[in-house]
């Protein structure tokens, strides 16, 4: 039977996107999930310390609140709990194809269909609901001699449980927003911890708290509490937008305050001159972090700044010609973002991989469709992440145009793809706003593809993206029927 809709990922795009449909009448479709559970990212990353940094009432479906977050910025355990709820109360289970992951995505001009091939066969649908993440891939660090390391190689997204860390050597590459998280969970028990750092985040202090019983009471049995909650702190991170996007000199302000905190947490001036990031604020994802300084106090953990320049059976070589000596190497570094493996997969009507939309050579409309790709929408796609704010918001506002246009589309048995000048005109937009940012103000980051261009970040408000997402606009699209 073919699909009027095959949804790839269960995620929070992918839950989303099923439970827009259901409620909207479109029922015919199956959710392809590689993974033996919901969750995406939450399923994935189960390193200790894995925390969100948006506030738990913002950082969940408006259409399903959760009163019982017990700490205002959730832990792993919490979110993942949230998720297999979401497809439980839905009944979403039902029509999830777990541990079947999707190979191709090819569209058929003869049938205009979507063949889709995953391990376990090949399925047609006529639309494409592309929802695997953008932190869906972990990105090993490509430094020379690292297959020859004697021990064991983690990435903190692939955690592995069985690796005995206890009074061992350890080396984390890395010091982002991972790193942050798992280095003090850890630095306690191993018998030493090298930290090597590329460049110093700015780091500042973590607001997060439990949340009280009476507080949890007030959301469950009066909801426009929480409600009341969410608005206030999503225009609270909103404000963040006049440094990061309209003035970046704004962020000297946060930049004085991360340097206090930094000042207050370290007082050997050489460890905190290595601390001391040299870029705007903002450029690189801003970190929040209240225990990261503290252990890099302790006598058995040691900050590397000197460039890695491979890595041997024993450890870690530096440019300063040290080896550093480890059981245990674990990789804090990240993900493909721009070059998510899922975009070489997606092949369009022309037979042009979707991987080019990230390389910053192909047009996207609105963040969610592409000239020569019809019926295949993009939940998370190029420019839509957020450096202030939650992505939820960004994947609900995606889904408000995505279910419109798939209405009509059933609708009239149509293909519906945007016009290139329209698609033109919105990456013009953007590309033309984004180097005025303080992403623009000239550090590296994961942010950045290969060719220097940003094709991750939103660089505005997010109720903008909001109201240019809210309906389906006909005349930005050709509809084929």
């Amino acid at each position: 039977m073919t699909l009027d809709v095959a949804i790839i990922g269960s995620g929070f795009g992918g839950l989303g996107a099923a439970v827009r449909l259901r409620q909207a009448g479109i029922t015919n479709f199956s959710i392809f999930e590689r993974a033996s559970e919901v969750g995406g990212t939450w399923h994935e990353n189960t390193y200790p310390g894995c925390r969100c940094d948006v506030k738990s009432t913002l950082y969940s479906f408006s259409f399903a609140p959760n009163p019982s977050w017990s700490n205002t910025y959730s832990y792993q355990p919490e979110i993942f709990a949230y998720l297999r709820n979401i497809a439980n109360e839905y009944q979403l289970r039902e029509v999830i194809k777990f541990e079947d992951e999707v190979l191709d995505i090819s569209f058929d001009s003869t049938s205009r269909l979507w063949r889709i091939t995953t391990q376990h066969g090949v399925a047609e649908a006529r639309h494409v609901i592309l929802a695997a993440g953008g932190l869906a891939e972990p990105r090993l660090p490509d430094i020379e001699g690292i297959e020859s390391f004697a021990g064991p190689i983690m990435h903190t997204a692939k955690w592995r449980d069985d690796v005995v860390l206890d009074d061992k050597r350890v080396a984390v590459i890395g010091t982002g927003a991972s790193a942050i998280q798992v280095i003090p969970q850890i630095a306690a028990s191993v018998r030493h911890l090298s930290i090597l750092q590329r460049t110093p985040p700015w780091i500042l202090p973590h607001m997060g708290h439990a949340v009280r019983k009476r507080t949890q009471l007030l959301f469950r049995f009066i909801p426009f509490s929480q409600q009341l909650n969410r608005f206030y702190v999503y225009w609270r991170n909103e404000l963040m937008v006049l440094g990061f996007v309209k003035d970046p000199s704004k962020m000297k302000i946060a930049e004085q305050q991360s340097r206090l905190f930094l000042e207050s947490q370290i007082t050997d001036p050489q460890l905190r001159e290595s601390l001391t990031p040299h870029y705007r604020l903002g450029c690189k994802r801003v970190l929040i972090s209240n225990d990261y300084y503290p252990s890099l106090r302790r006598d058995n953990v040691a900050l590397v700044t000197s460039p890695i320049t491979g890595i041997e059976p024993e450890g870690v070589r530096t440019s300063d010609g040290t080896l550093h000596k480890v059981d245990v190497l674990i990789s804090a570094t990240g993900f493909y973002v721009t070059d998510n493996p899922i975009g070489e997969r997606v092949h369009g009507a022309r037979g042009e991989a979707l991987a080019t939309a990230f390389r910053g050579t192909m047009s996207n409309y609105r963040g969610t469709m592409f000239p020569d790709f019809p019926n295949l929408f993009m939940l998370g796609g190029p420019n839509t992440a957020l450096g202030h704010s939650s992505i939820v918001f960004m994947l609900e506002s995606q889904l408000n145009y995505v279910v419109e246009a798939l209405k009509k589309a059933l609708r009239q048995n149509a293909l519906i793809e945007p016009t290139q000048s329209a698609a033109d005109e919105w990456t013009a937009m953007l590309q033309s706003k984004l180097p005025s940012t303080v992403w623009g103000t000239g550090c590296a980051s994961w942010y950045l593809n290969e060719r220097g261009i940003n094709t991750t970040i939103w660089p505005d408000f997010t109720f903008r993206f909001r109201k240019a997402t809210r309906h389906f606009q006909l005349r930005d699209h050709h509809v084929t029927r």
